[in-house]
């Protein structure tokens, strides 16, 4: 367990912190103890209440009860601008760059230089420059954000938190669109700032990160603290039982299927960001695709569903040449395609969790003219329960869930859609361990 409370080796102490949102309690009095220069795991299944207390720290959220101390002193900020000011910053799972801004301007948004009212361009893609070169990041300061693939608008995200001097950086699912290379630059990144004193609290669903990077693990389970203890005392079986609340034995069992004929296959597929493409899936096989970030695994996958157009190549699909123009054609050929970026591609944000699952099942749940609501309620249930989606009610809207539940919700309506081919990108992005086993 956490040490004396108070001691002048925390940086940051949280004590009988709740929060609720409507009558959903979120935290249920936790507390989370960071030590001066040390990168600290917080770890939990999806909708276990890590996201919901960084942003109770940095302002997003007000909690209801509950106190935070920072560097010795009452804490409590009106938004993610104090919390800079004091010193607090934060990479959110979900990116929310400024795509009409260049990549200078996101990092150094609101840190600019500037001369009385005018920004200094000029100084500011200096300094761009500088810290693009020390991430070994190939990219122009003056390029827009939104022309940024995913990865990249990421890496952007982790430059911004990290160049504002903060003394305590939370990072919230940091690498879950980065490959390899790009994760152990952010690990080198982070080493350098224990080396200077600045603490991390590092958030994450994979384990293998959490023991390369962390020093302490503090674990919660719905919305309540269970435990904190050095990572050199916790094994990976004994971090996920105490996640789950129970002993989970095969995290990542492989079921043996019966492999049939060519279903689906692609010849020479040519468009923005691959050339060339040609493979082909089996019925009840599993088809990996791998590459480093850019290699133009996701831009082949966009084109196949309809998303980007193809320049050259044949799809065919149960030996008939189709045609994707666009995802509602690729739907009505049997193709149902799970994005890697959920907010733009996968949701409806400010709909109801029913409505984001029943979206691309409308044909199925019509009686005549009109909807038939018993049938969609039901199913809706069945395929939430199904993904064991966290929510106070299907009504609740995809806004206010977390990253993970969020992610189990667009794999609601693409199941449902009972499809022959199901592209999957990044599909386990921000998703628990328990969740990834299921």
């Amino acid at each position: 367990m956490a040490e004396k409370k108070g001691s002048s080796d925390y940086i940051l102490e949280v004590q009988g912190l709740s929060k609720s949102f409507g009558g959903t309690k979120a935290l249920q009095d936790v507390e989370l103890h960071i030590r001066k220069g040390e990168v600290h795991a917080l770890v939990g299944e999806n909708g276990a209440g890590k996201s919901t207390l960084m942003k109770s720290i940095i302002g997003l959220h007000k909690f209801d009860s509950g106190t935070i101390t920072f560097e010795g002193n009452p804490y409590k900020v009106n938004g993610p601008a104090e919390a800079i000011k004091r010193g607090i910053t934060m990479i959110h799972q979900e990116l929310n760059p400024e795509p009409h801004l260049t990549v200078a301007e996101n990092i150094f948004l609101h840190n600019e230089d500037t001369k009385g009212i005018f920004l200094k361009k000029d100084a500011t893609n200096k300094r761009a420059e500088k810290i693009l070169k020390e991430f070994g990041f190939d990219i122009s300061p003056t390029h827009l954000v939104g022309d940024l693939t995913l990865a990249q608008a990421q890496m952007i995200e982790i430059m911004k938190a990290v160049s504002c001097d903060a003394k305590l950086v939370i990072m919230d699912e940091p690498t879950s669109s980065l490959d390899n290379e790009e994760t152990e630059r952010l690990f080198q990144t982070i080493r350098q700032l224990k080396e200077k004193g600045v603490s991390v609290v590092y958030i994450s669903h994979r384990m293998e990160e959490i023991f390369n990077i962390c020093d302490t693990v503090s674990v919660f389970r719905d919305g309540r603290f269970i435990d904190c203890k050095p990572i050199s005392q916790v094994t990976e079986e004994s971090l996920i039982s105490m996640m789950v609340g129970r002993e989970v034995k095969n995290v990542f069992p492989k079921t043996e299927c019966e492999i049939g004929d060519v279903v689906f296959k692609v010849e020479g597929l040519t468009g923005r960001g691959f050339r060339d493409i040609s493979f082909e899936v089996r019925r009840g096989e599993i088809l990996g695709l791998t590459g480093l970030a850019g290699a133009g695994r996701s831009e082949t996958m966009r084109a196949i569903f309809g998303l980007d157009p193809l320049e050259a190549g044949h799809i065919y699909l149960d030996g008939k040449e189709i045609v994707n123009k666009n995802p509602r054609q690729a739907i009505e050929n049997g193709i149902a395609m799970v994005n890697e970026d959920r907010r733009q591609y996968g949701l409806c944000l400010y709909r109801s969790i029913s409505e984001n699952i029943s979206l691309p099942n409308l044909p199925v749940h019509q009686k005549g003219l009109l909807l038939n609501k018993k049938r969609e309620k039901e199913e809706n249930k069945e395929y939430a329960n199904l993904l064991t989606v966290k929510a106070a009610s299907l009504d609740q809207d995809a806004i206010n869930l977390s990253g993970g539940n969020q992610q189990k919700v667009v794999l609601a309506k693409w199941l449902m859609t009972k499809p022959k081919v199901l592209i999957l990108d990044e599909p386990t992005r921000g998703v628990d361990v328990g969740a990834k086993s299921e």
